[in-house]
This record gives structure tokens, C-alpha cells and sequence, in this order.
């Protein structure tokens, strides 16, 4: 059943945490010291950039564009130390996988900069030019948040009473998805850097039979993007697709491990409670819709939603080499608990 699968898959979660996890902070406790480690080291100019009040209405201000302007201190503007600083809060929100990717969608940057260094125009590629904003004072007590982000990369938390209460928008993107040709300072020729994000969907929905993909395949074209880019509340909309009720038990697995790709990329503990929510809001009530081609190369998109979140992915733009469908933007977004507060009607 599908009930059980989950419970196991926390189990799985909670069994393969490293060593060093299980006897270290917890991930708000090592946001607390991550974070107030990091504006003691800066100087009153970039505090003053990177330190904002928690009631600002920059904390929902998010996108995943090369901006010219965001909230926040700039990575590249940091020294080596200050920079392992800013490190060690990112680190301690994800798995070592988590930022394995995190540090190579940043490392993207060198990709694009060289692929579009002839475009007239072009934004502004670099793999420093992210940004670390801490809203209100981070402590044990009382509320506060921070973020991380640039282009291709958004991630925000929000912390109360020492508990992690928010850890959406979440939002991941790789361009090229795989990587074609090697540029000093990217990734190795075949990286696919959200490789399982993408390719674990198109294992399920290779293994449905007629009548579930007629449910599931909503659109024979993909969208231009995901929706709500930038928004600071998420979109509402009754889900679509086939129901995880539909599928077999089989088709189930698969659906919790491609769910389980992208909560494993958070630290253990936030993983295993991201998942226990899905769970008990009722896994049989989750959708998986399909828009687009069914098969690599060409434009395609998923969504997967469930009472407590929506998760989007969409693969239509080329890379900037030409080659098509080769650049992925994902993001998971709660419906109750985005950045932290309850979100319109439940």
C-alpha cells in the first residue's frame, strides 16, 4: 500500500543518515549558529545588506532569473572565509547531495557565460553571483528566516521557536541539463545535474498502461514555464492527472522515489518531515500529470500534487548551444506553509 511504502521510505531516510548527522546539531540548530556566525564576519556594510527585518516584504520576493538586483549580500563580494560562512548555512539546510547539486547548478554559470558570451545582451553569467539574506535575529526562540539564492537556485527557510516551519519555495534548474561540451570550471561532459528529478518521471510514465496515461497526459504541448514564477504565494488550482489511488502498487514506488529525489536533497530531518506530511494528509489523494512529449529532447513537463504541495518541472528551452529541451527549471512549493505562513485558503 501506498501508506506503508511511505512509512518505509522515512524509515530508509532516517537509517541512511550519515554519522556525522546523527550526533550533530539539529538542522535549526545548526541554522542558528550557521547563520550568526555568518554576520559576525561581515563587515557593517554587508551586515547591513544581509541582515533584514523578518516582516519585510523582501523575505517573498523570489525568483529564479538572472536578476540584476536581489535582497541580500552577494556571494562574490565575500571574502574566502566569509565565503565558507555563507557555505556552511547552505550546508546546513541540505543532504550532502542536496549540495553537491547546489554547488554545481552554480558552477553552471561558467556554462552559459561562455555559451553566450557572442549573444548582444546576454544577462550576466557568473558562479559567485548569489545571494544570502537573514531576516530577523536567528535564535532559539521567536521567529526568523533566511535564503539563498541566484539564478537557477531559490531556496528559503523560516524558523520558529527552533523548529524549521518553512523550507519553500524551493527551486532547482540546470542549464545545460546535460552538459555537451566542457567549459573550464563547469561540470564534466555528461553531467545531468537533476538527472533523477527528470529521468524517474519518464520511468513512470513509461510504465502506464493505456487508460492511466490517458489521465495522466493533461496537455500534448508543454508550458513555457512553470507556473507562478517569482509569486509569492503558490498556484491554486484542482489537481490533474492520474491519481496515486490509480496506479499499482509498483507505479506507487516509483512515484515515492521520484517525490523522495527531491526531499532528498534537504538535510535528512527536513526530508523525513517533508514526506510525514505528505503521508498523513493522504498519499492516495497525490496526482502526477504529464504535458508535452513523451520522450527526451523535446519540450515536456510534470507536475505532482498533493493537499500539501504542489511540485512542478519543465524541460522546453534549448541550451545555449541549440540543443532542444536541454535546460530544466523545478520548484516545490507548499500550499499551507510557503515561506513560512499559512497561504490563502486551505
Amino acid at each position: 500500500m501506498v501508506r506503508v511504502a511511505i512509512l518505509s521510505l522515512i524509515g530508509i531516510l532516517v537509517a541512511s543518515l550519515h554519522p556525522r548527522t546523527l550526533t550533530a546539531q539539529s538542522p535549526s540548530e545548526a541554522m542558528v549558529a550557521a547563520a550568526n556566525a555568518l554576520l559576525d564576519a561581515l563587515t557593517p556594510e554587508q551586515r547591513s545588506a544581509a541582515a533584514l527585518p523578518f516582516d519585510t516584504p523582501l523575505r517573498r520576493d523570489w525568483h529564479n532569473i538572472p536578476k540584476e538586483d536581489r535582497k541580500g549580500v552577494e556571494f562574490g563580494e565575500l571574502s574566502a572565509e566569509q565565503q565558507k560562512l555563507a557555505l556552511a548555512l547552505l550546508r546546513s539546510a541540505l543532504s550532502d547531495v542536496g549540495y553537491e547539486k547546489a554547488r554545481r547548478i552554480m558552477s553552471l554559470e561558467n556554462n552559459l557565460r561562455e555559451g553566450e558570451k557572442s549573444v548582444a545582451g546576454a544577462p550576466l553569467r557568473d558562479p559567485e553571483r548569489y545571494f544570502i539574506t537573514i531576516f530577523g535575529e536567528p535564535a532559539d526562540k521567536g521567529t526568523w528566516g533566511w535564503s539563498f539564492e541566484g539564478h537557477h537556485f531559490s531556496q528559503n527557510f523560516v524558523v520558529h521557536d527552533g523548529k524549521v516551519v518553512g523550507d519553500t519555495p524551493s527551486f532547482w534548474g540546470a542549464n545545460p541539463a546535460t552538459v555537451k561540451i566542457f567549459i573550464e570550471g563547469g561540470p564534466e561532459v555528461g553531467t545531468r545535474t537533476l538527472a533523477n528529478e527528470e529521468q524517474l518521471a519518464f520511468d513512470l510514465l513509461a510504465s502506464l498502461d493505456v487508460s492511466q496515461r490517458a489521465a495522466t497526459v493533461i496537455a500534448d504541448k508543454a508550458p513555457a514555464d512553470y507556473r507562478g514564477p517569482g509569486q509569492p504565494e503558490p498556484p491554486r488550482s484542482a489537481p490533474e492527472g492520474v491519481q496515486a489511488s490509480q496506479l499499482t502498487d509498483a507505479q506507487q514506488a516509483q512515484l515515492q522515489s521520484l517525490l523522495a529525489t527531491y526531499c532528498n536533497n534537504l538535510a535528512p530531518e527536513l526530508a523525513a518531515a517533508r514526506l510525514a506530511e505528505i503521508e498523513a494528509a493522504g498519499v492516495d489523494r497525490l496526482y502526477f500529470a504529464w504535458l508535452g512529449a513523451t520522450e527526451p529532447g523535446v519540450g515536456h513537463a510534470y507536475r505532482i500534487q498533493g493537499p500539501t504541495f504542489l511540485l512542478e518541472l519543465v524541460n522546453i528551452q534549448s541550451d545555449p548551444a541549440g540543443n532542444p529541451a536541454n535546460h530544466i527549471h523545478s520548484v516545490w512549493r507548499s500550499l499551507n506553509h510557503d515561506f513560512g505562513v499559512a497561504t490563502a485558503a486551505k
